[in-house]
């Protein structure tokens, strides 16, 4: 064996050592970038995803600030070379793109440096016929790579979409596993908790019709009350848990639930088509715990939902007129509810925004890329 192809080996090894104990892409990617930078010898790196036409940038490695000024502006924008081969199915295999079209846009700038990065290769990242993302390289002044290169090059492209396609079927075991959790709780809680609350109820019911006495009449209707209440808590619970009708969409789940929890829901709806799953259950779930806040303190009974998809976003914003709080902004939100709206929010790369003032309701404001 010669000592080249012990080197290849040697660089496969490590790079798969590295992907074998990863399981988060936001630490695994750069990290996978970095070794195989530092272990080729080349110079620099960036790895975009691609999802629904949609790419991001996952991983970079010691960019020109031509391509990395303005928070990575450049890097940002939709239309380059290698992404709009790669969208439309043209590229396959390692290839040498002639030059970079953002770091001629960045030169026709005249105000970054290049450091003499001009071309690159580019590499889909591929599992099967599954195809993820690219993986660009480049070096200052180095314009063409030999086969040799680009066949290292792809082996290790191989090697990263193979364990993208791994921590993706693990992410859609588990959310099966915990979806699965979810919905043997809802039917324990049903079958146990909730039937001995109505059970309770009921025989409140029936002790306050049978006593003879004013106080005792008064303690069994506080029974019944207190158990009708604690009932109402379990099925908005169960809900919770196991959302009745979102298999026939958003906005006829939210409808079901409004009318469970005693409240009237305006709704407008403009551009919705089918939604992923992931977004759909996270809006599902900020509205939940929207309604719920709004029956136990705004005091209204009203509320407005308006649900807009354009332009490869979702907005949803629900209003109340109700009491509202104080609130200012870039401040810490003042209840676990409204911290786990940010947090669903956030977890899908969206933003969230609230506006609440004393006595004039208020306005939760939630967008999400789809």
């Amino acid at each position: 064996m010669t000592k080249e192809k012990q080197a290849e080996i040697g660089i496969l090894k490590e790079i798969a050592e590295l992907l074998n104990e990863g399981t988060e892409l936001q630490t695994l990617l750069p990290e996978v970038l970095h070794k195989l930078l530092d272990v080729t010898d080349l110079k620099m790196g960036w790895i975009f995803m691609v999802d629904n036409g949609q790419h991001r940038l996952a991983a970079y490695a010691h960019l020109p600030e031509a391509l990395k000024y303005d928070n990575l502006a450049p890097m940002c924008r939709p239309d380059c070379w290698c992404l709009n081969r790669f969208k439309n199915g043209v590229l396959q295999n390692a290839t040498n793109i002639m030059s970079c079209k953002r770091i001629e846009e960045a030169e026709a700038e005249e105000r970054y440096q290049t450091d003499g990065l001009t071309h690159h290769a580019t590499v889909p990242l591929r599992a099967g016929s599954e195809l993820f993302g690219l993986l660009n390289i480049g070096s200052p002044h180095k314009k063409n790579f030999d086969e040799k290169e680009l066949a290292l090059l792809e082996s290790v492209a191989f090697q990263i979409g193979t364990a993208l396609k791994r921590i993706k079927l693990t992410q859609r075991e588990q959310e099966t596993a915990l979806k699965e959790e979810r919905n043997r709780l809802a039917r324990d809680l049903h079958d146990s908790v909730n039937q001995l609350l109505f059970s309770l109820s009921l025989t409140a019911r029936g002790g306050r019709e049978l006593a003879k006495d004013t106080d005792t009449k008064e303690t069994f209707t506080y029974i019944q009350d207190l158990a009708q209440e604690a009932l109402n808590e379990m099925r908005a619970l169960i809900w919770q848990l196991k959302p009745q009708g979102l298999e026939d969409g958003l906005i006829a789940a939210v409808q079901s639930y409004s009318k469970m929890v005693g409240l009237n829901m305006n709704y407008h709806v403009r551009g919705v088509t089918l939604l992923p799953g992931k977004v759909e259950e996270t809006l599902w779930r900020i509205a939940q715990e929207a309604m719920m806040n709004c029956k136990k303190h705004s005091g209204q009974s009203e509320i407005d939902l308006t649900l807009i998809v354009k332009d490869n976003k979702v907005l949803m914003v629900i209003k109340d007129e109700g009491a509202g709080f104080h609130y200012q902004k870039n401040t810490i939100l003042p209840s676990m509810g409204l911290k786990s709206m940010k947090e669903r929010t956030e977890a899908l790369k969206g933003e969230f925004h609230i506006q609440t003032f004393p006595n004039e309701g208020t306005m939760i404001t939630i967008e999400i890329p789809v």
